[in-house]
């Protein structure tokens, strides 16, 4: 058994090479091989993103607070809220973030594959975020 205490990890900033608008990062768990999970709460302020990314092995979502918005690629955009739990298959293209205006914040999980939990791609332009009208 390993207990990590409450606040023992430092936040970080989400890197704008992987997110538009202020994020932070909060890290819960990084399992040791030969498990792969992985745990972050992700808060984003009003109108942050993700860029497109995709999941080796797929991602799940659960909104704590807020409202957000997640899209597959192709797909329609959705609005979650608290308490909704969002799963994107393997390889599944797609972003999430909040709102335009209203702040979200989701516990992140996924597991990695050969070290890798996440394939970044190219960034959501204002107009498929839908802030350009």
């Amino acid at each position: 058994m390993d207990i990590i205490p409450g606040g023992s990890r430092p936040s970080s900033s989400g890197s704008a090479e992987y997110f538009s608008g202020a994020v932070r990062i909060d890290p819960l768990h990084s399992a040791p091989d030969p498990a792969r999970l992985r745990a972050v709460i992700v808060t984003f302020e009003p109108a942050a993103r993700t860029a497109w990314h995709t999941h080796p092995l797929g991602q799940t979502l659960h909104v704590l607070s807020g409202l957000g918005l997640v899209q597959s690629w192709g797909g329609p955009l959705r609005e979650i809220r608290p308490g909704d739990t969002v799963w994107f298959a393997s390889g599944e293209k797609h972003w999430h973030g909040a709102a335009p205006d209203v702040a979200m914040t989701h516990l992140a999980m996924q597991e990695a594959e050969d070290g890798i939990a996440v394939d970044w791609l190219e960034k959501v332009s204002d107009d498929q975020y839908g802030l350009s009208k």
